[in-house]
């Protein structure tokens, strides 16, 4: 039996290769396939040996060895019904033929990173995963806990560790022992600045100046820039622009009042801000944090 796990979700392939190694009785064997040399392959997919009747051998990277993945898929097709075979592969090539011959004979469990397009479904996993480590998590919760950490499964595993001591969790509970990620804060930081904010606009910038990329940054808020004016001209609820421009509809609902408030002129003039700092960091010397300052307080007196 061979399965392939495969996909840049790399928190579902090792959980999916941990649930395999659960399942085994006995001891998997496992290979770097980028050291695997040829005369090794044999011992590997031949069967039983004098330990073991039953075989899990996993070898990962198998495709980054180019001359043994060219013609693995002749071995693969004399492999033991001893040998359970995984091979992990996050990126394989799909035009080579050993892939399109494992796609005849292998199981291929393919997990796809998560964007913003997945936050609903980030949302549904906290709460399944809460509920499995024993959490007590509500909606509300669970959704603040994806809005501050982000659809990165490894970082909402690591947030919920730190609410698993926490005792019952509550959306006060989140806010203090989850650090909002950058998106967060980049949020933040616009809607101080669509409420005319200037205080809290040069406190934030103090702090994102000790642990942000500038021109990151201001990418970061042009593309908050540039969803408000999406809002502000479209003749649709927030929802479904949503789904057209594929964002999550909740991190939209957010900026629907500031869109119906500034009216599209008015979010043009936002939009504008960051075109002209954007061009600044791009054709001139000038700091980008203060570029980055003054787009915000142009916003500030839209």
């Amino acid at each position: 039996m061979i399965t392939l796990l495969t996909g840049d979700n790399s928190f579902e392939n090792e959980r999916a290769l941990g649930k395999l190694v659960a399942e085994f009785d006995g001891v998997p064997e496992r290979v770097d396939g980028d050291t695997l040399e040829l005369k090794q392959v044999p011992d590997l997919l031949m069967g039983a040996t004098l330990f073991a009747n039953k075989r899990l051998v996993i070898i990962k990277n198998l495709s980054g060895n180019k001359t043994l993945w060219t013609g693995f898929s002749d071995w693969a097709h004399r492999l033991s019904p001893d040998v359970h075979l995984v091979l992990v592969e996050p990126k394989p090539d799909k035009r080579t033929k050993t892939y399109k011959d494992l796609q005849k004979i292998a199981d291929i469990k393919e997990s796809k990173l998560w964007g913003e397009r997945d936050f609903l479904k980030a949302e549904q996993w906290v709460m399944s995963e809460a509920g499995q480590r024993g959490i007590t998590l509500d909606k509300a919760s669970a959704r603040l806990l994806v809005e501050r950490v982000g659809a990165d499964q490894w970082q909402l595993s690591q947030a919920l560790e730190k609410l698993a001591v926490a005792g019952p969790v509550s959306p006060q509970v989140v806010e203090a022992l989850i650090e909002a990620n950058p998106v967060e804060n980049v949020f933040l930081l616009f809607e101080a600045a669509l409420a005319g904010d200037g205080n809290r606009i040069k406190k934030m910038l103090q702090i994102l100046e000790t642990t942000e990329d500038p021109y990151r940054l201001l990418g970061l808020l042009g593309g908050q820039a540039v969803q408000l004016a999406v809002v502000a001209v479209a003749d649709k609820p927030s929802a479904q622009v949503a789904g057209e421009i594929g964002v999550h509809p909740y991190a939209l609902s957010k900026l629907a009042p500031a869109a119906r408030k500034l009216g599209r002129s008015g979010a043009k003039k936002v939009v504008a801000a960051f075109a002209e700092a954007d061009e600044g960091a791009k054709t001139s010397a000038a700091d980008p944090w203060l570029l980055i300052e003054r787009a915000l307080v142009k916003v500030a007196c839209v």
